[in-house]
């Protein structure tokens, strides 16, 4: 049974920061594609951003181009978003998500709220 423990969300005002978690386990579950995504009330959830086992390869939505930064230790098998230059508009419900063999697992979320 996979499990995703996502942490780090919390409140900040406009222009602060945030860094998430996401441990998957067990340990040795290994995920080809890893990554965040998000939705806030009333919206359909979104993608964030995206990385592949290497770490090489990264996708972002427009929104947080330049803002957000998405890596990868998969010697703990946790995957991060660093979230820097915060909007209100990010405000969300941050939801973890891992891809195996084209088997997508979800976490239950962390909320991050962002005051103007």
């Amino acid at each position: 049974q996979v499990q995703l423990v996502e942490s780090g969300g919390g409140w900040v005002q406009a222009g602060g920061s945030l860094k998430l978690s996401c441990a998957a386990s067990p340990i040795n579950f290994i995920a080809n594609i890893m990554g965040w995504y998000r939705q806030a009330p009333g919206e359909q959830r979104e993608l964030v951003a995206t990385i592949s086992i290497g770490g090489k390869i990264t996708n972002y939505a427009d929104s947080v181009k330049g803002r957000f930064t998405i890596s990868r230790d998969n010697a703990k098998n946790t995957v991060y978003l660093q979230m820097n230059s915060l909007k209100p508009e990010d405000t969300a419900v941050y939801y973890c998500n891992v891809k195996r063999i084209g088997v997508g697992y979800w976490g239950k979320g962390t909320l991050v709220t962002v005051s103007s």
